[in-house]
């Protein structure tokens, strides 16, 4: 039985075992991250664990949770209530650089609009200031030391020391909170089962770094983090079956309405037309969203193969919005069979915006200056922290240009196009491929929900408009993920959202007929796919 079953069954049988949240904890989180019942839910686990008998020393849980679900919350509100049961040193670490960078942003930045903490913490009547440091030797006992690092620099530390940075002896003399984001990448060596490499080899592996460092000190705590566990693997399920404290996975994320239902939007066109039909449903959805009175600027993601396309594409795709017309934009319209497509253009047409202001308005939202291109590290690193804040009114970008550098660790709510820039697969025996399996994780980063309210009553961070499918909002709750209408790749991507589970199983055909303007003409047959929750 996995461990977050256990809580489950303390949680439904012995409630009076089954811990409250700790006041604490919510009184010194960010007040505009309104705890969802399922993040309360995975506090009360580690808590009820905790505080325990049958908890070890030293102490080690994952947080199986999916992309999107308030991981860093989670991690905020840990540190709160460890900080209460003693603990000053907290060590964060990940692979990306850039997840480091944006991490620091969310935890020591307060004017960011994702600050996870209060505007004061107080525990116990004291306020607690945050403070980042390079080691804890000399850490304050009053305040939050966090050293933020990543897996690699970390490893390179312990085994390099140098000056300023940490080092073994510093985990041996003082109990610590290692917190690992990602943690699927430590795994190397429990992946492979029982190791019988070299000790050279042995002590050259993060994931032995890593567990000399919670073995200093009995009191240690391990706190991982990541969305994707393989769970398939035997030797990651017999190594975590006793340490996920919570299970949220993607399927359930999205049955429970927290994400951007998924829809992929397959037209036998070019690139251009595939990019310009993205940029006519971003101001599509940003008009909707006017006509509400809600300030969110959606996003366009170009995902190109290699960063050598990717460029050439910024470059054609610059040139492409300085000529635009709007009879291009009509002809695209025009030969489009997709319902999607028709209940844009109808929209436009219902607003009398013709084509020519519509190409007008394209070629002022995405020129050159409201774009922005991540293809290599620096790039990435330079940008983090604008490319974690796109939902901020004072920032400018409406499209990105990369490769594969925000697969992981990019949080964005307000993305709503990703257009494939590319026609290649690589399925093998009938199962997708690495770079599949890869878009599929992109399209779950970007199917975060997106929140707003319209009526007294709604819920801010639900999708609302499932089974309302003529409403002109239920477009605001959608990703479309823009390919080829190729029907063997289609099936290979499926599979793969299924298996994340951002896409169900069931799918329900939907024919409703559009009359025709001209009573001359026939009405039109639309068929649309629309996904239901299990």
């Amino acid at each position: 039985m996995f461990l977050f079953q256990q809580m489950d069954s303390i949680r439904d049988f012995s409630p009076i075992a089954y811990k409250e949240l700790p006041d604490i904890i919510q009184q010194n989180l960010n007040p505009a991250f309104e705890l969802r019942p399922y993040q309360e839910d995975a506090f009360r686990n580690f808590v009820t664990f905790f505080e325990s008998d049958k908890c070890p020393n030293p102490t080690q849980v994952l947080f199986h949770m999916a992309t999107g679900s308030g991981k860093t919350l989670i991690m905020a509100g840990l540190i709160v209530y460890l900080y209460r049961r003693g603990y000053r040193n907290f060590l964060f670490f990940v692979n990306l650089d850039n997840i480091v960078k944006k991490t620091k942003d969310n935890f020591l930045n307060a004017t960011s609009a994702k600050y996870l903490f209060a505007e004061q913490i107080v525990i116990d009547g004291e306020t607690v200031k945050i403070s980042e440091v390079n080691n804890f030797q000399g850490a304050s006992p009053d305040a939050i030391n966090i050293c933020f690092t990543t897996t690699q620099g970390l490893h390179s530390d312990m085994w390099f020391p140098k000056e300023n940075a940490p080092s073994f002896d510093d985990f041996a003399d003082s109990k610590t909170v290692l917190i690992a984001d990602e943690a699927h990448h430590l795994n190397v060596d429990t992946r492979r089962g029982k190791m019988d490499a070299t000790e050279e080899s042995l002590r050259q592996s993060w994931e032995t770094t890593i567990r000399r460092i919670f073995k200093a000190n009995r009191e240690n705590i391990l706190l991982e983090f990541t969305a994707t566990c393989d769970l398939q693997n035997p030797f990651i399920l017999s190594e975590y079956e006793n340490k996920i404290i919570f299970d949220y996975p993607l399927r359930k994320f999205r049955e429970e309405k927290y994400s951007k239902q998924v829809r992929a939007i397959r037209a036998d066109i070019g690139y251009t037309d595939r990019m310009l039909t993205a940029l006519m449903f971003s101001q599509y959805r940003l008009k909707v969203f006017q006509d509400h009175r809600l300030y969110i600027k959606p996003v366009v993601l170009f995902k190109a193969k290699t960063i050598a396309e990717s460029k050439k594409f910024e470059q054609t795709f610059y040139e492409m919005i300085r000529t635009l017309t709007g009879a291009t934009l009509e002809r695209i319209v025009s030969a489009s069979p997709l319902a999607e497509v028709k209940r844009m253009a109808e929209y436009y047409a219902a607003k009398d915006i013709d084509f020519e202001e519509l190409a007008q308005e394209l070629r002022e939202e995405f020129n050159p200056d409201h774009c922005i291109s991540v293809n290599d590290d620096k790039e990435a690193n330079e940008r983090q922290i604008i490319l974690n804040s796109l939902e901020s009114r004072d920032n400018p970008y409406r499209a990105i240009f990369e490769v594969k550098k925000l697969d992981e660790g990019w949080d964005v709510l307000n993305l709503f196009d990703i257009v494939r820039l590319y026609e290649t697969r690589d399925a093998s025996k009938g199962k997708p491929g690495a770079n599949t399996i890869a878009e599929a994780q992109l399209i779950g980063r970007g199917a975060r929900y997106c929140p707003f309210v319209i009526e007294d009553g709604d819920e801010k961070y639900k999708r609302k408009y499932d089974a309302d499918i003529e409403n002109p909002l239920r477009v605001c709750e959608e990703l479309y993920y823009h390919c080829q209408y190729d029907s063997r790749y289609i099936d290979e991507l499926n599979k793969a959202l299924i298996a994340t589970g951002i896409m169900p199983e069931s799918q329900t055909e939907v024919r409703y007929m559009s009359p025709s303007r001209n009573p001359m003409e026939p009405s039109m047959v639309s068929v649309e796919t629309v996904f239901f929750p299990n």
